[in-house]
């Protein structure tokens, strides 16, 4: 079987609180993504690691036509988040359960032409793991997989010292504004970008509460995002880059970075995965200013 994206990472419970609004649902960046990727059209393959009692949870995914493969773990992850803003820019994040982190020896990768290690917090998927899937097709890492971590449940970012080992072997990456800074040192997230290429990514996505932006080899490209509220910020990050991704199979960066922001934009309007149709996105591209070639 050939899939054109191979996404890896942990599905997570989530306990929303937003604004005095108390939620519960299905999270987890493979959850946001895949659901993007499969409705730009591309068949997408899911490996999670899940509890068996949790297995049912994975069928918002199936129903979408993605193939899931669960690895068993004693336990499912699970997140509490808190937003403190109304721009939905600063949250809290609370790890209060985890599953078991992935191996080289647990991983059975099929033929993709992506694999995509979207993971949640460092030590999810290890460093060992990023060489072993490179040699099987392109990677695309959210960062946050390799950032972020959990002391005694809070979130907290500490750098990634295999960052310039490892970005070398990365096709596509993806940060948001505050962990590019973290990575680079820049706060000027165009130049962030840049560093990140010159260190060795491929391609180098930047989300931000306003734009999402994407630097090659050859120049940095810029989208803005024109959601009308903010209501479904959470998986913000997750689903612009694996539209990104998608689109990206089959088009070049400018294209399918505006894909990737109309349908993030309208994705932002509602709670949950992005849940609307090709034509919807180009719509708003053409809303954002995107113009063909």
């Amino acid at each position: 079987m050939q899939y054109d994206i191979t996404m890896i990472g942990h599905i997570c419970k989530d306990t929303l609180h937003d604004m005095g609004q108390v939620s519960e649902g299905l999270g987890g960046a493979v959850y946001y993504s895949s659901i993007a990727a499969a409705r730009t059209g591309k068949h997408v393959h899911v490996v999670t690691m899940a509890a068996q009692e949790d297995d049912s949870l994975l069928d918002v995914m199936r129903i979408e036509g993605i193939a899931v493969t669960r690895i068993p773990s004693t336990r499912t992850t699970q997140i509490t988040l808190r937003y403190d803003s109304s721009d939905r820019e600063r949250r809290q994040v609370i790890l209060d359960a985890q599953a078991q982190p992935f191996s080289c020896s647990t991983l059975h990768l099929p033929k993709s032409s992506i694999f995509h290690l979207a993971g949640l917090f460092k030590g999810e998927i290890p460093d060992e793991v990023i060489p072993f899937v490179a040699a099987r097709g392109d990677v695309a890492l959210d960062v946050q997989g390799v950032l972020r971590c959990s002391e005694n449940g809070t979130l907290v970012f500490r750098q990634w010292e295999q960052a310039r080992t490892l970005l070398p072997l990365i096709r596509y990456l993806k940060t948001d504004a505050a962990e590019a800074q973290i990575l680079t040192g820049y706060d000027d997230r165009g130049k962030a970008a840049t560093e990140l290429v010159a260190m060795g990514a491929g391609e180098v996505m930047v989300t931000h509460n306003e734009e999402v932006i994407v630097c090659t080899k050859d120049r940095v490209y810029s989208a803005p995002f024109n959601s009308s509220n903010l209501s479904g910020r959470t998986g913000r990050g997750d689903t612009t880059f694996a539209a990104y991704l998608a689109k990206r199979l089959d088009a070049d960066p400018y294209e399918a970075l505006f894909h990737a922001a109309a349908l993030c934009s309208i994705k932002m309007e509602s709670p949950g995965p992005f849940m609307g149709n090709l034509s919807d996105v180009l719509t708003r591209m053409e809303q954002l200013g995107y113009r063909r070639n």
